[in-house]
């Protein structure tokens, strides 16, 4: 572990009182700050403060950045980049300093990082988060790759693990895929370890159905309404649940408040509507017992329910052999 309090203090020790000062606000080296908090002051605060024009500030700012030598800190830098190459050459910038270890020191840290030639930052913009590189190379290798992902998920239809994503799109380790991707804006990684389209409801769930959708779809069973709420968490209302599953296709109810996920199997339809599917698909008379069997596989209902709806002659009637049959 490093002192990088100690080191970006000594880096501009020798810089000019004001120069000095302009670089320790624009980099916040004056503040403890976690990832996230703000970590520099504008040009325009600095330049008000002094005077100047903002342009004045930027230039203040970079002719003392220019006279900033690495010297003896060229181990710290070593080890940075050591770290980054474990990465693939390229990471996600709070997901960098997240690694490190090091949160409370991540003014410092980025200070190192920009003031070393042996790192690039590209700032955030509409498709990528910022991250830093050690060779600009990595981000043409990176774009590529996330793009050819990106149209395999349009292509599947459906979220990818990182092992599908290497062996179907690159020969490239794991670990590189992977800091690809975390850059995208556009790809996400949900809590299943699996990596989708961004606005794909199973990657970034918004709406209670969405999260219902994923509540199901994790717990693995169907499920009461109620329970449902309660895996979604958030104080999520039983009765919104209930309201928002019964009208969205993705669902289907299978019992009392009880709901399964359509592409589990389950189709619409009433106990009467679920016989009449199976006689059908059947082509043939069944027992009352063959008949209650079937149900249950998609049905959670009292075999009472299913003998009472199978009494209704018209749409059901028994053969010689006292097997149902459709009327």
């Amino acid at each position: 572990m490093f002192d990088y309090r100690l080191i970006s203090t000594n880096l501009i020790k020798e810089l000019p009182e004001r120069t000095k000062d302009v670089i320790s606000r624009r980099f916040g080296l004056e503040s403890n700050t976690s990832y996230g908090g703000v970590r520099s002051e504008s040009l325009e605060s600095i330049g008000r403060d002094y005077g100047i024009t903002r342009e004045r500030v930027r230039q203040i700012e970079k002719d003392g950045l220019s006279k900033i030598k690495i010297g003896k800190y060229k181990e710290v830098v070593s080890k940075l980049k050591e770290k980054m190459v474990n990465f693939g050459g390229l990471k996600k910038e709070d997901l960098y300093i997240e690694a490190i270890g090091e949160k409370e020191m991540i003014n410092h840290i980025l200070f190192l990082l920009s003031v070393s030639e042996s790192f690039h930052r590209f700032p955030e913009n509409k498709d990528f988060y910022s991250f830093w590189s050690i060779d600009t190379s990595y981000f043409n290798c990176a774009n590529q790759t996330i793009q050819s992902i990106k149209d395999m998920l349009y292509k599947k239809k459906k979220s990818l693990t990182i092992e599908h994503c290497t062996n179907l799109i690159t020969s490239a380790p794991a670990p590189r895929i992977n800091s690809y991707l975390e850059i995208s804006k556009h790809i996400h990684l949900n809590e299943e370890g699996l990596f989708g389209l961004k606005h794909w409801p199973e990657i970034n769930p918004r709406s209670i159905k969405d999260k219902a959708y994923m509540a199901l779809k994790k717990n693995g069973k169907p499920s009461h309404f109620r329970e449902v709420a309660l895996l979604i968490g958030d104080s999520t209302l039983p009765q919104t649940v209930h309201n928002e599953l019964i009208k969205d296709s993705r669902f289907v109810l299978i019992g009392r408040g009880i709901y399964a996920l359509r592409e589990w199997g389950y189709e619409t339809g009433d106990t009467k509507e679920v016989i009449k599917k199976i006689l059908l698909e059947q082509g043939r008379p069944l027992s009352k017992r063959e008949i209650i069997n079937e149900v249950l596989k998609k049905r959670i209902v009292k075999e009472n329910t299913i003998l009472q709806n199978l009494s209704n002659k018209e749409y059901f009637k028994k053969d010689s052999e006292g097997r149902y049959l459709l009327s």
